[in-house]
């Protein structure tokens, strides 16, 4: 277990450099100057060059590469060149959105999903199943922006019951400022639930034909308890996988859902440096993007083993 774990370590840090690797050349070989973009349309080419060492990207991008790695291994993400506060600031004032607004995507396409696909498979050719199975594909090629500007303009503007956008104002409560996600959140989490459902069902369906299923029937035991304790615990496995990568794509598809909402997050923030060409934004984001997804795809492989004793490491 201790050896399965130290090699899960080393491949996320293998992982880890990888990705920061790739940002950044790709940040960097991307047409647009942050120096030009910063002093404007009227700036002499004098001025541009002096703002460009001045931030250090008069560098080769093997020099600025070192140099990164060596802030990056001391904890230091960089400054924001636009902000002008470091990058690990930045993001920290931008977490909380971002945070709630994927949980709160999350547990809402578990609460529509699992219920539906443990229904649909237990009651396997019904109307119930076949109207699950075509909502969830209807709603798994619906693009999240455009469900959220559905909401945006139904719920919002036509009927006035939640916010067109934003978080709340600096002191709002906790309650207003959820209240402002439940949009959002709506169109992340139905979209997301598509794809859990569909695995939950598959994997209830193959529960469902195990012998020990049968004999739990036999027995005599109430097919709740059956559903329930039987076919359920033991298809966890592939619902806490397909639970964990919903989790990770969430953070990632964010970014789109808070541009349309206005919300302050991470998805926003890095929208915004992408614009402006903010290097350390950029870089720092996607670094802690891809820290939530291993870290997130280790956890699950540790629930595994709480889950199902059967399995080994």
């Amino acid at each position: 277990m201790i050896r399965y774990i130290l090699k899960r370590l080393f491949g996320m840090i293998v992982v880890m450099f990888l990705v920061v690797t790739i940002v950044f050349v790709i940040v960097r070989v991307t047409p647009g100057d942050p120096a030009a973009v910063m002093l404007g349309p009227d700036a002499t080419p004098q001025d541009i060059a002096e703002l460009r060492s001045r931030l250090g990207l008069d560098q080769s991008i093997l020099q600025q590469y070192v140099i990164y790695i060596g802030q990056m291994l001391q904890g230091n993400l960089g400054r924001s060149i636009f902000l002008n506060i470091p990058v690990t600031t930045a993001l920290a004032q931008r977490a909380e959105p971002t945070f709630f607004l994927t949980m709160f995507s999350l547990l809402l396409a578990a609460v529509i999903a699992l219920p539906v696909g443990i229904y649909a498979a237990y009651r396997r050719g019904s109307f119930v199943d076949q109207a699950s199975t075509v909502v969830a594909m209807t709603a798994a090629s619906v693009p999240s922006f455009w469900l959220g500007l559905i909401l945006i303009q139904v719920f919002a503007v036509r009927f006035g019951v939640f916010p067109v956008s934003g978080y709340g104002g600096p002191g709002a409560s906790f309650w207003d400022r959820l209240h402002h996600l439940v949009l959002p959140a709506v169109s992340l989490g139905v979209v997301s639930s598509a794809l859990i459902l569909r695995f939950t069902r598959a994997a209830m369906l193959d529960v469902f034909n195990d012998d020990y299923i049968r004999t739990a029937r036999a027995k005599g035991l109430a097919e709740g308890r059956v559903v329930l304790k039987h076919a359920l615990k033991n298809a966890l496995i592939p619902i806490l996988t397909v639970l964990g990568l919903t989790a990770a794509v969430l953070v990632a598809g964010a970014v789109v859902t808070e541009t349309v909402f206005a919300l302050p997050g991470v998805g926003s923030l890095v929208v915004s440096a992408v614009l402006r060409r903010d290097y350390p934004v950029i870089q720092g984001a996607l670094l802690v993007i891809a820290g939530l997804y291993v870290l997130i795809n280790f956890a699950i492989d540790m629930l595994y083993l709480l889950v199902d004793p059967r399995v080994r490491y």
